[in-house]
């Protein structure tokens, strides 16, 4: 059911501070929604500010040329991230996705709203915007935009189209559809230019990351007679290509490549000895409910949760949790995945 927004045009109307945040680890739909909106609160003459829990990965710098998203702790703290009016969490509605915004968010008195498209869901004392059967919150962002009447500029059309394009993995995922299309039609008429978005997103690997990729895929692994797949990312690797963390944004998906794989996920080594892991899934198996079993959480066909170490252990886990959600194989009607 589309979202009713005029509850939410109220609140734009009667305040004028804004503070927008989003996941940790922000890809490109937290970071072009956050971008999208943030001008499109200032074409109404709004003070906006991006605080988000985790810095802005190197590969989508050129979502925010003038370096305006900060990230808390980091010249902005608690206290300030508190002085608004109102707080607008984009891209998700789970606390462990916020980090040490959860802080923020328990102690602003301002007024809150999330603007989300996962089925995961906390409450987090918030208005909520939400809309789990949008591809992108960057589509809800552009419908918002005209609910408010502003007509999107070609940078917050571009960085939009890049929310929408990434979360559909180029509009190739099942989460595509003509709301979709359309959307990101009308972002083109608004100055996006999907070749150059292109090019910046995918055309720009660094011989580091290129390697980290090759080292990663030769570690696939198959189980459950071919049915899953997986790999893994040691933080050793990152010192020896020289690559960085967010270089592995979209691995995982490589393993659904492999003919007759229906699900898969990477486990990747974090800096606190935990591991990230996403999953992703091209059948009606529900990845989401197999990340909510560690806290974490997403969509029916790509999500993401953080386990305890030791690899060894973590692998053990997430193996049997995704073998136990593999559905019979009799029912599999096999489909790309979706974005997380």
């Amino acid at each position: 059911m589309p979202i009713d927004w005029m509850p939410l045009v109220d609140i734009v109307k009667a305040n004028q501070r804004f503070v927008l945040t989003s996941h940790v680890r922000p890809d490109a739909d937290a970071l072009g929604s956050e971008m999208g909106l943030a001008g499109i609160l200032e074409a109404l003459g709004k003070t906006v500010r991006i605080i988000n829990p985790s810095a802005s990965p190197d590969h989508l710098a050129f979502l925010d040329p003038e370096k305006r998203i900060q990230k808390l702790g980091e010249g902005v703290s608690v206290e300030q991230a508190c002085d608004t009016d109102v707080h607008i969490v984009a891209d998700t509605s789970a606390w462990a996705q916020l980090h040490d915004l959860r802080k923020v968010l328990e102690k602003t008195t301002a007024k809150k709203v999330v603007i989300d498209h996962h089925v995961s869901s906390d409450d987090l004392g918030a208005v909520e915007f939400k809309d789990t059967t949008a591809s992108a919150t960057g589509v809800l962002i552009t419908e918002l935009a005209e609910a408010l009447g502003v007509t999107p500029t070609a940078a917050q059309a571009s960085a939009l189209f890049s929310a929408i394009a990434t979360d559909t993995g180029w509009f190739r995922f099942p989460n595509t559809e003509s709301r979709t299309l359309k959307t990101a039609a009308r972002l083109v008429d608004l100055g996006a230019q999907p070749s150059v978005i292109y090019r910046e997103l995918y055309e720009k690997s660094s011989l580091a990351r290129l390697k980290l990729h090759g080292r990663i895929l030769s570690r696939v692994t198959v189980e459950a007679e071919g049915r899953l797949a997986y790999t893994y990312v040691m933080r050793k690797d990152f010192e020896e290509t020289g690559s960085h963390p967010s270089d592995t944004e979209d691995l995982v998906n490589d393993c659904l490549t492999i003919n007759g794989t229906q699900c898969a996920f990477i486990l990747v080594e974090q800096q606190s000895t935990q591991f990230k892991c996403s999953f992703r899934s091209r059948t009606g198996m529900d990845v989401a409910k197999v990340a909510e079993q560690f806290g974490g959480g997403g969509h029916r066909q790509a999500s993401g949760a953080m386990l305890p170490g030791p690899f060894a252990k973590a692998l053990e886990t997430v193996l049997g949790a995704m073998k136990a959600a593999l559905p019979p194989q009799a029912t599999v009607a096999s489909e790309p995945a979706a974005a997380e």
